[in-house]
């Protein structure tokens, strides 16, 4: 219909339309349809739109919020610490606090509101001081809606004030204030103090976890140098306490990151500079590692999709490297063409951190920034300052264009192996060594990976062949943790879980593909929802599921995100009582079934001690480990990437004394070490 037949007089459009539903019900859509959310009904009514989700993370945003207020006093230069509890209250219910001393939230009468200020911060949305560039000229929670949304979507909430020589107190249920705001007593301090309990008719059933919490806050003290945040868990039979205080900020965030990795300069690279307000700060260092990690923040939160100024980061890097590169005629005969992303991105890592007046970003969870002016910044400030000192420190720029090229040449090598595979892919064929299941819905199939012929022929023998898949591998395996890329492609033992899988691969977390010739790991394309991993229940077993975490970590790494991967649990005992058999799945598991068959002498007891999953006949095999119904199974989950690189690098790379280190102060948790 054309714009203009609305203009004809004929056209009457009728005064009310009404219908009946499918059940029989008036369906009307008149002026009552039309709901007004007021207060803090819409943070309730739609909590994904101001917090992302109801699930853990979400949980754990309501934390962030209340910190991030803490986090822009110290940014304004009054505040200097920050204390955060964990705790149960009576009823059991979680309970969070934050304490900071900063100059508390004002509870004076509201000008225009006839308000306390404090009531109206914590009940209204688009309320509070970061709307006015004299409090705080940059903050992390620009849109006015974190405390009050943490408000919304707590059971109970109470705030103390110390201001004005005295404490300020108002408690809040669900959002609404149970009384005004009322003086409580008198003190010589001043800060914020917020104690609340989510609200889990909203928000999912879940526990704040003390090791997330902790990876936030040591991001933040980094990012603030000077600031101490400490987070002490008073929930368990145990305290845990810990507390972050950095004064080489951001450098000392890459060390800390670079940890367990041998360096290629060091102390990191630091590039700092200012304009038209924006200030801008960037440490970097390479390691010989061959994947990437590269973190940005803005105003302190971590924009992990990125933005503009990780676009600028990125460019000003690529055109200094490709400078510096034309001026080393040596290592130009090595490789004459321009350098892509990918290897300037090896073995890199970096973290660029811009405060902004006036961020633009896309959603309130502020993933990425879109100020486009900020590109070029960080683009011209990185070419000059780190043009300088390649030409103040020659031999570092050496060092670096080296490792750079050694990357160029390695992505021709992938390359051609990437090929190989896609060929191969092309082909459709599936490893020789797959016993694959009649089922191809994907959410319906699990595949078995096992190490070696015997206990895989008795998983063939022993499983469901409708929905069950079984790989067996032999030989010892790559560490993909000391590979480049090209000899990961190539190696014999990966080839036939590749092409099991079903989905390629990407490093992670180097830039995904190649042009054309790339392969990038498919999540839609994977074949089996649940990949578990079979292995014996002794050394040589864990060896073997390492090495496929790492591998699977780094190379396929949303295969872990989603949920797909897993341990399968053996039993370590068989015990038998007569014609009735029991399995023990650790040595807690073999003392408690001894005792509730009142035996007290367990070498009058038939008990076998498996060594290895070839011991097992194929019954026995289904009914411990493979059956879904009787079996025990462990997801694993990826709670914490940054953190988990870190203990990859240390476990499974070339350094030996970080790990070394980490056995002796392990030691003592090891009761019974089967070698």
């Amino acid at each position: 219909m054309s714009e203009g037949s609305f203009a004809n007089e004929s056209f009457q459009p009728p005064l009310h339309h009404s219908a009946v539903s499918a059940d029989g019900s008036p369906n009307t859509y008149s002026a009552g349809s039309i709901q007004v959310l007021k207060g803090l009904e819409a943070v309730r009514k739609r909590p994904g739109m101001y917090i992302g989700s109801t699930g853990i993370d979400g949980l754990h945003h309501l934390v962030y919020e209340v910190v991030d207020n803490s986090i822009d006093e110290a940014m304004a230069g009054y505040c200097t610490d920050i204390q955060v509890f964990l705790d149960l209250n009576e009823q059991g219910k979680e309970v969070c606090t934050v304490e900071d001393n900063g100059r508390g939230i004002p509870v004076e009468m509201h000008p225009t509101e006839n308000k306390s200020s404090l009531e109206i911060a914590l009940t209204q949305l688009h309320a509070g001081g970061k709307f006015d560039k004299n409090s705080y000229k940059v903050s992390g929670g620009l849109h006015g809606v974190g405390v009050s949304c943490v408000n919304a979507l707590s059971d109970w909430m109470e705030v103390l004030v110390y201001r004005n020589d005295a404490v300020f107190s108002q408690v809040y249920s669900k959002g609404i204030p149970q009384h005004e705001v009322k003086k409580i007593g008198d003190s010589d301090r001043t800060g914020t103090v917020v104690r609340f309990s989510p609200d889990y008719t909203i928000m999912e059933p879940n526990s704040f976890s003390y090791e997330v919490l902790v990876n936030r806050f040591r991001e933040l003290s980094f990012l603030n140098k000077g600031i101490t945040i400490a987070i002490t868990d008073r929930r368990g039979p145990s305290l845990k306490v810990q507390s972050f205080h950095s004064e080489g900020g951001i450098s000392h965030f890459v060390s800390y990151l670079n940890e367990f990795k041998k360096v290629l300069v060091d102390p990191p690279i630091s590039i700092e500079g200012e304009k038209e307000n924006i200030r801008v700060e960037i440490a970097l260092q390479y390691n010989d590692k061959y994947d990437e990690k590269v973190l940005s923040y803005v105003n302190n939160i971590n924009t992990r999709e990125g933005g503009t100024h990780l676009s600028g980061f990125r460019s000003g890097l690529a055109r200094v490297i490709n400078t510096q590169l034309q001026k080393n005629v040596k290592l130009l005969k090595k490789y004459g063409e321009k350098l892509e992303q990918s290897d300037i991105s090896e073995g890199l890592t970096a973290v660029v951190s811009v405060k902004i007046p006036e961020p633009q970003f896309e959603g309130q969870t502020k993933m990425k920034l879109g100020n486009s002016s900020v590109a070029g910044l960080v683009q011209s400030l990185v070419y000059e300052k780190l043009g300088n000192y390649f030409d103040e420190f020659p031999s570092s720029a050496e060092v670096i264009l080296e490792k750079i090229i050694g990357a160029a040449l390695g992505r021709v090598a992938a390359r051609k192996a990437r090929e190989q595979i896609r060929k191969k892919n092309e082909g459709g064929g599936l490893p020789g060594k797959l016993a694959d299941c009649s089922e191809k819905d994907p959410a319906k199939c699990e595949v078995f990976i096992v190490e070696g012929d015997s206990a895989g022929g008795s998983a063939k023998q022993g499983r469901d062949r409708k929905f069950q898949a079984i790989l067996a591998l032999w030989g010892k395996m790559l560490n993909v943790e000391k590979a480049q890329e090209y000899k990961v492609l190539g190696n014999d033992k990966l080839q036939p879980v590749i092409a099991t899988i079903g989905a390629g691969l990407t490093r992670y977390n180097n830039m995904a593909g190649d042009g054309e010739n790339s392969i990038t790991f498919d999540i839609t394309k994977v074949r089996y929802h649940k990949v578990i991993i079979m292995a014996d229940a002794d050394v040589d077993g864990s060896h073997i599921r390492t090495l496929l975490l790492t591998f699977f970590f780094r190379y396929m790494r949303p295969l872990i995100e989603a949920g797909y991967v897993y341990f399968a649990m053996p039993p370590l005992y068989k015990i038998t009582f007569g014609k009735r058999v029991e399995y023990a799945y650790d040595e807690e598991a073999r003392v408690r079934i001894l005792a509730e068959n009142n035996v007290t002498d367990s070498s009058k007891v038939p008990i076998q001690r498996y060594k290895g999953l070839g011991e097992m006949n194929p019954e026995q095999l289904w009914e411990t480990t493979m059956n879904p119904d009787t079996r025990r199974i462990s997801k694993i989950h990826l709670e914490d990437a940054e953190e988990a690189d870190r203990v990859f690098s240390m476990l499974m790379g070339e350094e030996v004394e970080p790990r070394r280190a980490f056995i002796d102060a392990n030691a003592v948790y090891v009761s019974n070490l089967d070698v």
